[in-house]
């Protein structure tokens, strides 16, 4: 990769007013652009409605789009104009009516670079559990003139094997889109865990404020970097976080010292230990109440 800018921007939502988030969009990719010099700015999970629609999948299913699409074309087209990367989350039409993905498109100045569906809807999100959205089955790491780029979206952070994937098939930086709602511990130390586990960079976007379900979202996106230091953070209101990235970060094993690193979580895996980590399995402990679902396999 090369060194470079990325940007966070925690916005709040008009409750499915796809137009006008998307217009919010576009106005504070220029800020950030202005600013900052962001060469590569991420949004919050489902930024163009909220996390929460409060309708049916069909419902939503007529109120986004394929990508690229009606949804992605303003962003594209802001894209083109700074000559920058952006990943848009959003919710995503399917294959047919009722089918909605949990999606992050990365658009560059060219156009949609690529589309990642979130694996791991949140048990009251995905549609077998009376939510609204519909598993994606592939994760992949697009090559970018500013690095190698995997995308998860904010559950999908709960699974250190998803982040090992990306960081296995060459992601230097991983983008993690969120709406997440438990605590901020919660959320700081996976963010931290997956930049650590995998020496990877991850820009992590929570949105702010509430969205149609009444869920109210707090913010605090930051930037982590393969080290596990925090170099950004925001707070819980609207405001852009931004940070030039080093092109060569796990030399050094802690910040603030030239102690050399000498080691390496990727190359140091023990993978004949791992043979039957790939089979279902369940938490010791019960959970107040399990969500049923139907699992697909991937192809």
């Amino acid at each position: 990769m090369k060194k470079f800018v990325a940007a966070g921007v925690q916005i709040a939502i008009k409750p499915n007013d796809v137009e006008a988030n998307l217009a919010k969009v576009v106005k504070w990719i220029d800020k950030a652009v202005d600013e900052y010099d962001a060469e590569l700015i991420v949004f919050p999970e489902d930024v163009t409605t909220g996390f929460d629609p409060a309708m049916s999948a069909e419902e939503l299913y007529e109120l986004v789009s394929p990508i690229p699409g009606k949804v992605t074309e303003p962003v594209e087209k802001a894209a083109k104009e700074h000559g920058v990367y952006v990943a848009l989350p959003t919710y995503e039409q399917g294959e047919e009516p009722g089918i909605v993905y949990n999606s992050v498109a990365l658009i560059g100045p060219e156009g949609v670079v690529g589309v990642y569906r979130k694996t791991h809807p949140f048990p009251t999100e995905r549609l077998a559990g009376g939510g609204w959205a519909t598993p994606g089955d592939k994760a992949e790491v697009f090559d970018t003139e500013l690095g190698k780029i995997g995308m998860i979206l904010c559950y999908d952070g709960d699974f250190p094997e998803l982040s090992r994937l990306l960081a296995v098939k060459g992601a230097e930086i991983i983008i993690r889109p969120a709406a997440l709602l438990r605590s901020f511990d919660i959320w700081e130390m996976t963010n931290m865990a997956r930049a650590y586990d995998n020496h990877v960079y991850m820009i992590s976007v929570n949105a702010v404020g509430p969205d149609a379900g009444n869920n109210y979202n707090f913010g605090h996106s930051m930037i982590v970097s393969p080290i596990a230091q925090k170099l950004a953070q925001a707070r819980g209101v609207e405001e852009i976080i931004a940070v030039e990235l080093d092109d060569d970060p796990i030399k050094n094993v802690s910040y603030g010292t030239k102690s050399p690193m000498i080691f390496d979580h990727l190359e140091d895996r023990n993978v004949g230990l791992y043979k039957d980590i790939l089979k279902e399995a369940k938490s010791q402990f019960e959970p107040a109440k399990r969500i049923p679902y139907k699992k697909t396999e991937n192809k």
